[in-house]
């Protein structure tokens, strides 16, 4: 290696490691502010690690009854909505794989025209409101379980596939739905990993839905209580109409120690952590080849 490659090596990785602590550390900096007093983080001077530390900021946010009902209706959405989403598509772009399927063309013709425009916010609310999803639960499954561009993304992944396995199992009598679950999507896992990450992430990050789309305090999802929770400027707007919570946690000694900016970055971690650890679960498949073992053409 000459000098001119060491040097070069030298500063890449410098600048890919500042880059890398500077995207880290405020997460870092709000676990520490989360897991510090708050009274005491308001003094300043917290970096790497809580200089009081304490749970009670984590006990006091899960132990709000809207934020429990919150992470049941965002977890709800999540599964649901990731399962049937990625298995109804996967459906429709099987079926969109044929090369000799009739009006194939003017069929995908006609799925660019939603993926590429649409009809606005209020349409679409009338849209939810006469369908009567509006203020439902299922308002937050029903309208995203078909993806279009996952379903671009699907189909090219299944034409790659030989044709000789589809032919193959034909002929030993398998039928396209024994072919689909018993070959094209085993050999599709990267790709199916990859969607259902993608998918579940935009199911657990919506705040808009529950803003806009929900009025009942029941059934709104964790992101939006917690965009609610950031605008607020005081304790008693965290609470909202929980009251019995609210007494409840106030009559204890530590809440005296307590901030609103301790209780919201408590919260910030609480809605981000879960995602996040789904992420090593499915690392495994980015990197795995998509036709091990399989007949090449």
């Amino acid at each position: 290696m000459s000098m001119g490659e060491k040097i070069f090596q030298t500063f890449n990785t410098l600048l890919l490691t500042l880059l890398g602590i500077s995207t880290l550390y405020p997460m870092i900096y709000i676990l520490v502010v989360s897991l510090n007093e708050g009274q005491d983080s308001m003094k300043g001077g917290l970096f790497l690690w809580p200089r009081v530390f304490t749970l009670f900021n984590y006990q006091f946010v899960l132990g709000n009854g809207l934020i429990q009902n919150a992470y049941m209706i965002t977890i709800g959405r999540t599964v649901l909505g990731t399962i049937l989403g990625i298995a109804l598509t996967a459906f429709v772009a099987y079926g969109l794989s044929f090369r000799n399927l009739p009006y194939k063309k003017f069929i995908l013709f006609l799925m660019l025209i939603p993926m590429l425009f649409n009809g606005g916010l209020i349409p679409y609310y009338l849209q939810l409101n006469r369908l009567k999803l509006i203020n439902t639960f299922w308002v937050y499954v029903i309208p995203g379980l078909f993806n279009i561009w996952n379903m671009f993304v699907m189909r090219r992944f299944f034409m790659d596939i030989p044709e000789s396995l589809r032919e193959s199992a034909i002929i030993d009598g398998a039928n396209e739905v024994v072919v689909l679950f018993r070959i094209i999507l085993p050999l599709s896992l990267p790709m199916l990993a990859a969607l259902s990450l993608f998918t579940a992430v935009g199911h657990w990050n919506d705040w808009f839905s529950g803003a806009f789309y929900v009025n009942d305090n029941k059934l709104i999802p964790v992101q939006t209580y917690l965009q609610r929770l950031l605008s607020a400027d005081s304790l008693s707007m965290i609470f909202g109409n929980n009251r019995m919570i609210g007494e409840a946690a106030f009559r204890q000694t530590q809440v005296s120690k307590m901030t609103v900016t301790s209780i919201k970055m408590a919260a910030v971690m609480i809605g981000t952590l879960p995602i996040l650890c789904l992420y090593p679960f499915l690392q495994k498949y980015f990197i795995k080849g998509v036709l091990i073992g399989s007949i090449k053409e």
